[in-house]
């Protein structure tokens, strides 16, 4: 695709055949959709060929009926230079005499190649974008090359006079919009950059272990994309992580900064994960696959940068509606422009009112309007992939920039999840109270369980015949006998004990037994996070289920300006939809027991584990409970819509200004074709500068 209006062309036909929630990409050419309609895959892909586009899927690359000549934008534009830079010698003439170029015939035998190549693309493309209804900026390059070579011959032919010979024109218009199309490509690459690292990364050869008749291991060495989950696999000193898998054997130190944007080494031993396409520094490890390259962390994480790529910002929606109707635009306006230079102005020859009509046809660009948005998320996206930052959607970008008030949770998110066990005081026998207790927890997924479970490990547990967790008070449970157990906050025993100041409290037929105090450390860099959100004048708040008193001593230690404390999640999504009504809310949390209120936030952000990245309904995920991105996020959140605006001011005020320029015949057409290939590489090379920007 080379415009936006490509993009719509493709989109306006999947929706037609009845597909939903169409997104392209198009920098990339990624297509993604849901299937609806009576026709196939194979016929929806036919259908898309008939446009004019080549379909690739991951099964097959559709080949074009007629195999082409040239595959790329600079083979054309050497091809055609070869043939241009001739005809470009009479501008010298007046210096050098050179008598030959100068013949009608020689410059038609020297255009004619260069025309060829460019209708071969231009002309089909112009044609099928008009048999379509959605004319493309290759109707323009088509309509003024082939307007400049017709009147070239015209004036061979019957005037046999330079005056009226423009053929370096015609040539000139294909062989320096190739050029700027060839800089185009190069420059969207480069707006890729970051998410082609990542892609690269899946892709690795594998040591395999399996075992010979003699039930030896033996090591194959096998493409990573072959690898099942189970698979037994051999990860050596300086090799790059396969696949998703658990360390059976071995230790070692691994880079996971493809992932998490942590170049710190982390140190894993048996039983932990590694993410396929992290680096293992030092060490020998056997591991087991738990996840196929398709489904691994760092494929949802390529995927879903894609799927955001294809999001379309509200500020985008203006652009596509100008580029909709920016070909028929301009070419009005160049036929209004020969019409009043011929027929108005002193410049009433036929020839003067023809080139300045071309120029306008030439020097147009909606590649700009459509290239503003996609080449500035694009790299806003990548950058945020590469430092473990995952958008979910593009629109994210653009809604930070609003953002007056940020909501934390408090476990697992501005403390660090890992409880230790403080204090305990129970009713009855020590070695009982643990047993219940771990009976009870090792059914609930809460930090404080987890941390009460691994530290109590009880070999004998209680057998219950019935258990149910409730969301924001505890657990409960039952055992065949009939006797009722439960272990939660305050809530279970506000009427048995006045003290609120425990963590966990355990009742038996609804009597107190016991009480648990749970120690849980602050974030490091929570501190700073808090005090960066100070200094940008945004509000913060905590909003957790914990006790009050709990919430309130780190609140004070972080500096946090108010408290909610004690709240349900149903609680929390109420509180979230009045903070949301009362201005722009982001709320960050674990992404799990916050599911609703992070849903409901103007943006949720997550923290999470890069192997739950796929199950989180958050807007953007911080990667490996990265909160120390939290900073990152919001400033490559406004700084992307920034450079988005600015890309979209250049593209309107480019148009707005060469147009007219053009009309008045202050510019050459071929002079017009450089400037028009050169404004999109502009917007390319704004939007790489969100690469290297302090975004702070």
């Amino acid at each position: 695709m080379t415009c936006s209006n490509c993009s719509l062309t493709v989109s306006k036909y999947l929706e037609k055949e009845g597909n939903h929630n169409v997104k392209i990409n198009l920098l990339s050419g990624d297509v993604i959709f849901d299937k609806g309609g009576d026709k196939n895959l194979d016929q929806v892909i036919k259908g898309i060929e008939e446009l004019g586009y080549t379909v690739k899927t991951d099964k097959q690359v559709t080949t074009p009926l007629k195999k082409k000549i040239f595959s790329n934008h600079l083979q054309r534009f050497l091809f055609c230079a070869i043939f241009t830079f001739p005809l470009m010698l009479h501008m010298i003439d007046r210096w050098v005499h050179i008598s030959w170029i100068m013949n009608p015939w020689v410059q038609l035998a020297l255009c004619l190649p260069v025309y060829i190549v460019g209708m071969d693309f231009f002309g089909r493309s112009a044609i099928k974008s008009i048999r379509n209804g959605m004319p493309n900026m290759n109707v323009l390059v088509a309509i003024g090359a082939t307007a400049a070579f017709l009147y070239s011959i015209t004036g061979a032919i019957i005037f046999s006079d330079p005056e009226y010979l423009f053929f370096e024109t015609a040539a000139a218009i294909i062989t320096l919009v190739f050029l700027g199309n060839y800089l185009e490509d190069a420059s969207i690459v480069s707006t890729q950059r970051s998410l082609n690292r990542l892609a690269k990364s899946q892709k690795v050869i594998a040591n395999m272990i399996a075992f010979n008749d003699k039930y030896e291991e033996e090591i194959f060495p096998v493409d990573n994309e072959s690898l099942k989950t189970g698979d037994l696999i051999l990860i050596k000193s300086g090799e790059q992580v396969p696949a998703d898998s658990k360390i059976l054997s071995g230790r070692g130190s691994v880079n996971e900064a493809i992932i998490t944007g942590e170049s710190m080494p982390v140190e894993k031993g048996p039983k932990d994960k590694l993410i396929g396409g992290s680096i293992l520094i030092d060490g020998i490890i056997k591991a087991q696959v738990i996840a196929e390259a398709k489904n691994s962390v760092l494929a949802n994480i390529v995927n879903l940068v894609k799927q955001a790529q294809g999001e379309k910002p509200p500020v985008q929606m203006m652009a596509d509606r100008i580029s909709a109707v920016f070909v028929p635009l301009v070419l009005g306006i160049s036929a209004l422009t020969f019409t009043i230079n011929m027929f108005i102005l002193d410049e009433n020859t036929f020839t003067h009112s023809l080139m300045r009509a071309i120029a306008v046809l030439v020097i147009a660009c909606p590649c700009a309007m459509g290239l503003a948005t996609p080449a500035a998320i694009a790299v806003g996206l990548g950058r945020a992939a590469r430092n473990g930052i995952l958008f979910r959607n593009a629109k994210s970008l653009e809604l930070f920039k609003n953002i007056s008030q940020v909501v934390f949770d408090k476990t697992g998110t501005l403390t660090t999840g890992e409880f230790t066990i403080g204090k305990f005081y129970s009713t009855i026998p020590e070695e009982e109270f643990k047993r219940i207790v771990f009976s009870l927890e090792k059914y609930s997924n809460h930090p404080l369980a987890k941390s009460l479970t691994s530290t109590w490990k009880i070999a004998d547990e209680i057998r219950w015949s019935s258990t149910e967790e409730v969301k924001g008070v505890g657990m409960k449970a039952e055992t065949k006998s009939g006797d009722r157990y439960a272990a939660g906050s305050f809530k279970i025993a506000e009427t048995k004990i006045h003290e609120k100041n425990h963590s966990i409290y355990i009742l038996k037929n609804n009597e107190l037994i016991g009480w648990i105090d749970m120690h849980d450390e602050i974030r490091k860099e929570a501190f700073a996070i808090i005090e960066y959100l100070k200094r940008k004048n945004i509000k913060t708040i905590l909003l957790s289920g914990d006790r009050y008193e709990a919430c309130e001593i780190v609140a004070n230690l972080l500096g946090i300006e108010k408290v909610i404390a004690e709240q349900s999640p149903e609680e929390k999504l109420v509180k979230i939809a009045e903070l949301n009504a009362a201005a722009p809310t982001a709320m960050v949390g674990d992404g799990i027991n916050d599911a609703p209120a992070l849903a409901k936030a103007t943006i949720g952000i997550s923290l999470s584990e890069a192997s739950q990245v796929a199950m989180q309904t958050a807007d953007v995920v911080l990667m490996d409970n990265g909160l120390k991105n939290l900073k990152l996020s919001l400033g490559l959140g406004k700084h992307t819509y920034l450079t988005i605006k600015q890309n979209l001011f250049w593209a309107f005020i480019y148009n707005i200004v060469a147009i007219p320029v053009a009309a008045f015949g202050l510019l050459t057409p071929a002079f017009g074709a450089l400037v028009m290939g050169l404004s999109d590489v502009v917007l390319a090379v704004n939007s790489v500068r969100l690469y290297v920007k302090k975004v702070d």
